[in-house]
């Protein structure tokens, strides 16, 4: 990430978390910035782009501290233990923009944000996943899931606990206190048939867990390098309006297909341009 981007991102992270989203303007970001209204728009297309760029800067470093803390860990457990404290530890750190943004429903904010904010929740509910089984083993398998979303319910309960508390605690033993209500419910959970089978979970999470098709966010990314490798200065400018109108509470589509129809005639850009077509026109 630039450094002038970093600054930006650190200025607005201090002001959304002391003012509110809401109440704080451009211009008062790009004034501690130490830049102009004009400069930002450089660096940050909207005041949702620059929360954009802070979330995911937040996830950014949620997974280097998890993979810091568990390099060296192999008991899964004990792996387990070390991400959820490194993310309960994060919240805290950062808990006045978080709440602060929670309390103004900043989050989500369009349909970008909305897109990170699921595959992020949808990785997690992936490693939770793949932990419960290294845990328990694979004969746990097939209530897997299930166990998956009553740990991330137990998690979430806590997490609001930590959010809106201003007392300290102990983050090891709230870990392990978690883990062990799961051992318990582990130990009686094969007297009953699996609620949220595979099955159901394909059906109900197929269009990001079981599905071989990018992400739009992966795809806009990816897009924007192409645009970039070209240097077509027409191109940029289209993308930057394609961009804003996908970022909206309700894209147009007819504007996107419009704004599409300007990659035409560069055929590497193809692939791109028939996948977001696609995603539009079968919503």
């Amino acid at each position: 990430m630039k450094e002038k981007d970093m600054q930006i991102i650190e200025v607005g992270m201090r002001l959304f978390a002391s003012k509110g989203f809401s109440t704080t303007s451009v211009q008062e970001i790009a004034t501690e910035s130490g830049i102009s209204k004009g400069a930002f728009y450089l660096h940050f297309k909207t005041k949702d782009d620059l929360l954009l760029g802070i979330l995911q800067y937040h996830f950014d470093m949620i997974n280097r501290t998890i993979s810091e803390e568990t390099k060296d860990i192999e008991d899964p457990r004990e792996r387990l233990i070390r991400e959820q404290m490194a993310i309960y530890s994060h919240f805290i750190t950062h808990r006045d923009l978080l709440v602060m943004l929670a309390k103004e429903q900043a989050i989500p904010r369009n349909e970008t944000v909305k897109q990170l904010i699921f595959e992020k929740k949808m990785e997690r509910q992936l490693e939770y996943r793949k932990s419960i089984i290294d845990i328990y083993g694979p004969e746990i398998e097939p209530f897997s899931w299930d166990l998956t979303l009553i740990f991330e319910g137990i998690i979430k309960s806590y997490m609001s606990v930590l959010m809106f508390s201003t007392q300290d605690f102990d983050l090891r033993s709230l870990t392990e206190y978690m883990l062990n209500r799961l051992d318990s419910i582990v130990k009686d959970i094969h007297k009953d048939q699996p609620f949220f089978t595979k099955e159901k979970a394909e059906t109900v999470l197929s269009n990001f867990l079981f599905s071989d098709q990018p992400q739009l966010s992966t795809v806009m990314k990816d897009l924007e390098d192409e645009i970039e490798k070209l240097g077509a200065d027409e191109l940029t400018v289209t993308l930057q309006v394609l961009k804003e109108e996908i970022g909206k509470e309700s894209p147009r589509v007819p504007v996107i297909q419009g704004m599409l129809s300007n990659f035409s005639g560069y055929p590497s850009l193809n692939s791109y341009r028939e996948f977001i077509s696609d995603y539009f026109t079968s919503k």
